[in-house]
């Protein structure tokens, strides 16, 4: 048989048997808003992406690959798929003054495979605040095939790194099924913080796949947070204390997803070395509501789960939902933070307002307080309107990226597909203690409204925004927005919340028309506002889809001082790519921390993609290491973590 006919029997077997592959997995259990509201890391492993699980959309396009390949006849094989010899600089540890904190190498991954095995993202990063040269990190590494939780650490300002191993493979299991031990087959959506007394912490969220990807009846969730003690995250705790466990089994839901972390650190705080964790709990009645819980003994053990997202008017159910627990029960992507008097603060994006009008697209960022250590929480308040993303099919090409929104380049290409969301950050400034600022995305701003040509237009049949102008240039545009409270979080901007009025973040003026995303924030002791940012200013990047990394500070958060922090600008990614090689998933935000001086941490692709190179290896010579070209025409690249230091003007 000849290779041509060869790929093609081999492509009708597979597309025969993907037909007969089970529902991808939970989707059945799922509405759409839930679906659409997943965080990017459960909804990457559990296959939402246009009801096929991405394994097979992968093995779909390395056929796909091998079809364009043997369409040509009497040609070189090497040749035809774009395949290069690697040098010696293939897997760069430094790129300018930029460092790579995996500092392995990935692994070299089967082409249908891509990004399994050898792909890092969701970034975060935190430093001892008595030894602001100690930092830690956390990320979903997936250096051992699938995702787990990764971390690093390093003893000197971040300029040198050394990856560890968290303890997750296995916790115990009395609370699922009464067994011994509960394995967990993935892992991810990390964060990490430090206590008063040099203490690490790192949590971490593992599930079970479940049924169609596996064979696992088991479809339990859980959140554990392991401690660093008194070594800096050389080595954790293990096994690590539960925060919440969900034993599932025979259903999807419900569903512990988008936990996060922080700890009050504040000498002097009548909560001083409280550990808060927050997260979304996925029910099985359609709703998506927030839980908080809290440790004051170090994690060893952890607080009931408190309600984060009470009943608020500005919740008034426009959802058909039947819980009772809150009206706010569409609410997603929680982040907790502290001020020195010990308030606790969780801000989050709520999808539960009522639109004006059948184009009005908005929803809004809320946020509760607890003044009492996490036992309670107020009504939610608005820290301001937004919009979100513009659906990606609509626009990049129908089965790019099925209900997800993405951020399209304004050139004619459309490599720029994957998933992206607009979500909130806070932070209290230390020296003024009822200033509390948070930074949100929103394509909706000042510098991307109707009087420029962008304007909403409703919804795409999958429920995702649409806008026109959405690839014009000088149109839309995606920017990081500051909202303010100077009460202590009773309110915000008096109240002003139309995102058109707020402060734009990034305000260097080659920023204008360009699109800034995935923000962190944070204060430096002497109360100067940072924020680092995915940033498309420079070079080519808002034509061609490329990105850079932005650094924006500011002493009275009105006038920002910006900065660019990479040295030299990203591909778009190609790991976790469809059938176009266009990368869906890139990771859902990207960290900061600050003490002085900044330090960014980002998901960066400037390092090549390896691979075996198709037709080498034979008795007595090994196979040789190449670079390839994704039927896109973009090259393959990794998806590494990298982190800077900067000095805060």
């Amino acid at each position: 048989m000849k290779l041509r006919e060869l790929v093609c029997a081999t492509m009708v077997l597979v597309i025969g048997a993907l037909s007969l592959l089970p529902d991808a997995f939970g989707q059945q259990s799922l509405t759409p808003l839930q679906k659409r509201l997943l965080s990017g890391f459960i909804s990457q492993e559990l296959n939402l992406h246009q009801g096929q699980p991405q394994k097979e959309t992968n093995l779909l396009a390395a056929v796909a690959n091998a079809l364009t390949f043997f369409s040509l006849q009497d040609s070189d094989p090497l040749s035809l798929l774009n395949y290069f010899p690697t040098g010696k600089d293939a897997c760069k540890e430094t790129i300018g003054t930029n460092i790579k904190v995996n500092q392995n190498c990935l692994n070299l991954t089967d082409i249908d495979l891509q990004g399994l095995g050898q792909a890092s993202n969701e970034t975060t990063i935190a430093q001892d605040p008595n030894h602001p040269d100690h930092l830690v990190t956390g990320d979903n590494d997936y250096r051992s095939g699938d995702s787990t939780c990764g971390v690093a650490y390093s003893l000197d300002g971040g300029q040198h790194w050394q990856n560890t191993t968290l303890p997750i493979s296995f916790t115990r299991g009395a609370n699922f099924g009464g067994v011994a031990r509960e394995f967990w087959q993935a892992s991810g959506d990390p964060s990490v913080a430090w206590d008063t007394q040099g203490n690490a912490y790192f949590a971490c969220l593992p599930f079970e796949i479940g049924p169609g990807p596996t064979n696992n009846p088991d479809q339990s969730s859980a959140v554990y947070v392991f401690r660093s003690t008194l070594n800096n995250g050389a080595s954790w705790n293990f096994p690590g204390h539960a925060v919440v466990e969900q034993h599932t089994t025979g259903s999807f839901v419900p569903l512990v997803d988008k936990p996060y972390m922080t700890i009050d650190n504040h000498v002097g705080s009548p909560f001083q070395d409280r550990i808060y964790v927050t997260w979304q709990l996925i029910g099985a009645d359609g709703t998506i509501i927030i839980y908080e819980s809290h440790s004051n003994d170090y994690g060893q053990t952890f607080s009931s789960p408190v309600l984060a997202s009470p009943s608020s008017s500005l919740c008034p159910n426009t959802y058909p939902l039947p819980t009772t627990t809150t009206t706010c029960n569409v609410s997603v992507f929680p982040q907790p933070f502290t001020g020195p008097d010990g308030a606790l603060y969780v801000v989050f994006t709520n999808f539960n307002n009522s639109f004006s009008s059948p184009s009005d697209n908005h929803n809004q960022i809320l946020l509760a307080k607890s003044t009492d250590g996490g036992v309670s929480f107020s009504a939610p308040v608005l820290v301001a309107n937004y919009n979100e993303p513009p659906d990606c099919d609509t626009y990049q090409g129908t089965g790019q990226n099925p209900f997800q929104g993405c951020f399209p380049e304004k050139g004619t290409s459309n490599h720029s597909v994957f998933r992206v969301a607009n979500y909130p950050v806070g932070a209290v400034d230390p020296t003024h203690h009822n200033v509390v600022a948070v930074t949100l995305g929103s394509y909706i701003n000042a510098d991307s409204n109707p009087s420029n040509g962008c304007v909403p237009t409703g919804f795409a049949a999958d429920g995702l925004n649409t806008y026109t102008g959405v690839k014009v240039a000088g149109a839309c545009n995606n920017k990081i927005l500051l909202s303010v409270s100077t009460n202590g979080g009773a309110s915000f901007n008096g109240t002003i919340t139309d995102p058109t009025t707020l402060t734009i973040v990034n305000q260097g003026p080659q920023q204008k028309f360009t699109d800034q995303f995935w923000q962190w924030a944070g204060f430096t002791p002497s109360g100067d506002l940072v924020v680092s940012y995915f940033d498309r200013t420079y070079g080519n990047d808002e034509t061609n889809g490329f990105s850079d990394i932005g650094l924006s500070s500011s002493f009275d958060g009105g006038n920002f001082t910006t900065a660019r922090v990479t040295s030299s600008s990203m591909p778009p990614p190609t790991q976790f790519r469809n059938s176009f090689g266009n990368s869906v998933f890139y990771g859902d935000y990207s960290g900061l921390s600050v003490s002085g001086e900044a330090h960014p941490i980002w998901m960066d692709t400037r390092n090549p993609d390896l691979a075996l190179c198709l037709g080498t290896g034979a008795a007595g010579v090994p196979p040789a290491v190449c670079t390839f070209t994704e039927p896109s025409g973009l090259p393959a690249n990794n998806q590494d973590i990298f982190t800077a230091r900067m000095e805060v003007e």
